[in-house]
């Protein structure tokens, strides 16, 4: 059987990934902004503390995260499928490899969920210091698949 796909569908595909992940970009930095508050929120004492803890930004900053765990893993996997269903293969580089690196570092973070709220500490520091690397790459992942994007613009 050989489904065969439309060249509109094929081409306008393209564009799915690149931008859910301008928006997953977004939704990182308002969880990085979450994060913040919790941290304040730990260090508060009195009336400040009483007033962060109304914004319930530690839930908060877990739905998103959790969000960002989902979608990013599905989004990753849908540019994978979409330069696959148009080229025949994947492109083997930095894009991909950093991609695949960003999936990797994400899950890890999500799984010390547990332990922090246990209160562990090197949980928490290490939880931290991976979703530092993770902005860091997410942030290198724009630029390039920019660049990438404009390639596959200037042979349409």
């Amino acid at each position: 059987m050989n489904l065969e796909i439309p060249q509109s569908v094929k081409v306008w595909s393209q564009f799915i990934h690149p931008i859910l992940m301008w928006v997953l970009l977004a939704i990182s930095f308002y969880a990085l902004y979450l994060g913040i508050q919790i941290r304040r929120t730990r260090s508060a004492e009195g009336e400040l503390k009483k007033e962060l803890l109304k914004g319930k930004f530690n839930v908060k900053h877990h739905q998103m995260g959790s969000l960002l765990l989902a979608l990013m893993v599905t989004v990753a996997i849908i540019g994978m499928a979409v330069t696959y269903i148009n080229n025949g293969k994947l492109f083997v580089g930095p894009h991909l490899l950093a991609g695949l690196g960003m999936m990797a570092i994400i899950a890890i973070a999500a799984s010390l969920t547990p332990l922090m709220q246990k209160g562990n500490d090197w949980a928490r520091n290490t939880h931290i210091f991976l979703n530092i690397v993770l902005l860091g790459l997410f942030g290198w992942q724009a630029v390039s698949g920019v660049e990438i994007l404009q390639r596959i613009i200037s042979k349409m």
